[in-house]
């Protein structure tokens, strides 16, 4: 059955255009096209790239952060409580109004209390600066590697600069060893996204970025496997363009430089818009859906690369949205608002407005017990005698 399941997966209607085989596409020793076994090899190549992330941001981008003048907010943690800590980790972190006060009886504690033990235990959880400057650090390494890759391998090849020379003798086209290296590179990357996806910043847009990232991996491996190198090198440079300057914006925004982020983040803004919204959809999209029928006529393979690269341009529109609505509160309120992708810490406010609360009482308990004896004491001055009384805020002798 495995074997019948695989002759039935590697059909050639699948994978190549009509009239071409897989008999059509023997290597030679001066021929090489791409193998799907060579995959494989972008799994170790993975690991290895979480090896060297953990060793970079242990040894490089923490004490980065230390010297940069990152430093982590203090939380109050949330005091041991098993019947809390229970509910937290078997049924869910943000319970709900009834389960509050079913949760306040059980522990006999006011609702105010258990509400905010929810609040400092949901933050405990949530990543400290250092390790979003950590994270941000890494991917921009990164990007700017493989950007600057893309752009040494890509430079002297013809179809950098005349797109239809992407279809020119497909699907013979022979792999160079660049674009294999340049192939793995990025593969591997995004394989290690995926390993260190649990363990990464989560931010509002989680479940778009695990759309992202299978999206991704399927169009890089489908494309390698039907040999689109090509038009994948394309898609890989385009879109390591913007992402230089995304990182290096977070990175200011944790360091405080606020004049530093906003122009990053315009400029961001302008080359993602134009790269994304313009740059990708005639030279990507535009290249695949018409510049190819030019050479062969559509099988499974043209429509299933087609539909892979249409689900990434939805979800460029998806963020360009949120980018759009930052650039105009930007216009609007002269700085940018926090990144809308982030889960920020919620209970900041009301932390805050507890304490102002405590305060206040504590404020009205202590001048009530003054008023009451008779008597006001300021900066360290002899209190009034029982003679004195107040009238329209001066002491005043009976």
């Amino acid at each position: 059955m495995a074997r019948s399941l695989y002759e039935w997966l590697w059909q050639h209607e699948f994978w190549l255009p009509p009239g071409i085989t897989w008999e059509d596409m023997q290597e030679s020793e001066d021929t090489h096209y791409p193998q799907p076994r060579d995959l494989l090899l972008s799994i170790p190549f993975a690991l290895i790239l979480v090896v060297i992330r953990c060793a970079f941001e242990r040894a490089i981008a923490l004490p980065l952060s230390a010297k940069l003048g990152v430093r982590d907010k203090q939380r109050p943690k949330a005091q041991p409580n098993p019947m809390l800590e229970t509910f937290y980790s078997t049924r869910r972190k943000n319970p709900e109004e009834s389960e509050l006060l079913s949760l306040a009886k059980q522990c006999d504690l006011p609702v105010r209390k258990v509400e905010k033990w929810f609040r400092r235990r949901r933050n405990m959880d949530r990543p400290s600066l250092s390790k979003k400057f950590s994270e941000a650090c890494w991917r921009f390494t990164f990007y700017i590697i493989s950007f600057f890759t893309g752009l040494a391998v890509l430079y002297d090849k013809p179809w950098f600069w005349d797109h239809r020379e992407c279809w020119t003798g497909y699907p013979k086209q022979p792999l160079q060893s660049s674009l294999f290296w340049y192939y793995m590179l990025e593969l591997s990357f995004y394989w290690s996204l995926v390993f260190t996806l649990p363990f990464d910043v989560k931010r509002k847009d989680f479940k778009e970025q695990i759309v992202h990232h299978a999206a991704t991996i399927f169009l890089i491996s489908f494309s390698y496997c039907a040999n689109y190198i090509r038009i994948g090198t394309l898609v890989m440079v385009i879109h390591d363009a913007s992402d230089c300057f995304l990182e290096p914006t977070k990175i200011f925004n944790y360091m405080k430089w606020k004049k530093t982020c906003d122009s990053l983040f315009m400029i961001f803004s302008a080359v993602f818009l134009i790269s994304r919204l313009v740059i990708y959809p005639y030279t990507v999209l535009y290249n695949t859906y018409y510049y190819s029928m030019e050479i062969f006529q559509p099988f499974f393979g043209y429509y299933f690369v087609n539909v892979l690269l249409i689900i990434l341009q939805l979800l460029h529109v998806f963020w360009s949205c949120l980018i759009i609505h930052m650039v105009y509160k930007f216009i609007l309120q002269g700085t940018m608002e926090k990144d809308m992708r982030s889960d920020t810490e919620e209970s900041d406010k009301d932390e805050e407005r507890d304490k102002i609360r405590e305060k206040e009482k504590n404020g009205i308990t202590y001048f009530s017990n003054v008023t009451s004896n008779g008597y006001i004491q300021r900066n360290g001055s002899q209190p009034l005698d029982n003679g004195s009384h107040l009238a329209n805020g001066h002491a005043k002798e009976r």
